[in-house]
């Protein structure tokens, strides 16, 4: 089952006494719980070579809390696109890493591996750290910066959750508390920073950028059913990516142009117009499981995030084992996000939706919405393969277990359709049916998924071949 936190709100009372208010019952409430957030396995003063000077000492509470937060903030704060998602979860992932790695003796910080990030703070190594705060107030620190257009409400909410946390793991050592916070937030504001100068920085402003001039022709990008006159975050794929080696990967081959009905790029899309035609109901769910729409959840790879955090409930990771899952993930969807929006920019190519009208059947619509931005490759099967691949790396490659990202949600009345939670015995199987759900709701042909979830390996390779250990 998937772990829900909800440390800013109380536990609900179920039985009611008539003996006492509302508001004194809520408050009887508050004390309880933060009593209990407060029986912690460090509850004296951490000693330096010891054990509980090391992450060991720490559960999986901060980085799922946080993690958790950081969805919540990519579904609820405007612009939050796809690409601009990504970024947020890349550096979120990382900071939980950076935040704590240097209390895990067997692993090493990026520091020096990642393009422009030549330092960051550093400890004293003389000295102690509540792991736990440390990663509690970086995360405090960067998601501020990082979600600036966020509400009031939400930009409360960090701040609830980061005191929660606090009382839950703060020692009797307010020396220890005091250098440890101030640590974190040390590590976040440097991550912020070097974020800045990656080039998409408040891209969540310039989603749809008037200043770009959509290129005309056969075969390239037109609007589709939404309308849209200008394609999403055209100029995304000049960003920086966390890896060098990512950023040199070379752009892959695409089929030619052809609207011959004895063509190979005829007959991508004919499969799609064909299969779309005759959906089984379980494959209609796995389309609208993966759609990850986002006006409606935490985008596609936000989802990717969630299976990070459906591993690390289902293994029962610790403190260090979850920052390091975090912290591969975030770099995968970063990084699979710019390398595919180059790739879609340098081609501009057509999508299903308008080829299937111009060539095959001018009064078709697809099972699924068309998205505001060219087809080749698929942004789901890039950034799904390079999430699959640094995952395995963590957990292994036969890894069993069930996403259930979407539970929560309604029905689909329109298309029919109930959201079940589906179950898996690799992560590459997420990979390749989050891929295969886009040619099934008749957005992307098979060659963007194919290519997508190529190139999303060898991204995800580029980030498992880094120096993470000692």
């Amino acid at each position: 089952m998937k772990q829900t936190l909800s440390p800013t709100r109380p536990a609900q009372a179920t039985r009611h006494s008539g003996r006492f208010s509302l508001p004194v019952l809520l408050l009887l409430t508050a004390i309880l719980f933060l009593e209990s957030c407060r029986q912690q396995p460090q509850e004296d003063v951490i000693t330096p070579g010891t054990e509980t000077n090391t992450t060991a000492a720490f559960d999986n509470t901060v980085a799922l809390t946080w993690s958790d937060m950081t969805l919540r903030l990519v579904r609820n704060s405007p612009g939050f696109t796809p690409p601009v998602a990504a970024r947020a979860i890349g550096y979120a992932g990382l900071t939980m890493y950076e935040s704590v790695v240097a209390g895990i003796p067997t692993k090493r910080s990026l520091v020096g591996q990642l393009q422009g990030l030549t330092s960051l703070p550093l400890t004293d190594t003389k000295q102690t750290y509540n792991w736990a705060l440390t990663a509690n107030a970086a995360q405090a620190v960067l998601l501020k910066g990082l979600f600036a257009n966020t509400t009031d409400a939400y930009k409360a909410k960090i701040d609830s959750v980061e005191t929660v946390l606090l009382d839950k793991y703060k020692v009797a050592d307010a020396a220890v508390n005091d250098r440890s916070i101030a640590y974190g937030k040390s590590i976040g504001q440097a991550i912020f920073d070097w974020s800045k100068t990656d080039g998409g920085h408040e891209g969540y402003n310039r989603n749809f950028p008037a200043d770009y001039q959509v290129p005309v022709g056969p075969g390239l990008w037109e609007p589709t059913e939404n309308g849209r006159k200008i394609p999403m975050q055209p100029y995304w794929g000049k960003n920086r990516t966390m890896l060098a080696s990512n950023a040199a990967m070379v752009v892959p081959a695409i089929i030619p142009y052809s609207t011959q009905v004895t063509s190979s790029f005829f007959a991508q899309n004919l499969e799609v117009y064909t299969k779309n035609k005759s959906l089984t109901q379980e494959e209609k769910e796995i389309s609208i499981w993966w759609a990850d729409d986002p006006s409606e959840t935490f985008t596609p790879p936000g989802h990717s995030y969630n299976l990070a955090r459906i591993a690390i409930t289902t293994a029962k990771a610790d403190l260090a084992k979850s920052a390091e899952a975090l912290a591969r993930v975030g770099i995968a969807v970063n990084d699979a996000f710019i390398c595919c929006w180059k790739c879609k920019y340098v081609y501009n190519n057509i999508r299903p939706y308008n080829y299937v009208r111009l060539a095959i059947d001018p009064n078709w619509i697809p099972f699924w919405p068309a998205p505001p931005f060219p087809g080749f490759m698929s942004g789901h099967a890039t950034q799904s393969g390079a999430t699959a691949v640094v995952l395995a790396d963590v957990f292994g490659a036969n890894f069993a277990f069930t996403d259930n990202s979407h539970l929560s949600r309604i029905r689909d009345t329109k298309r029919n359709v109930d959201f079940k939670a589906r179950s898996f015995k690799s992560f590459w199987e997420t990979a390749e049916e989050s891929a295969y759900s886009r040619f099934l709701g008749g957005i992307h042909t098979r060659q963007d998924n194919d290519t997508g979830l190529r190139e999303g390996r060898k991204i995800g390779q580029n980030i498992n071949g880094l120096n993470w250990g000692k």
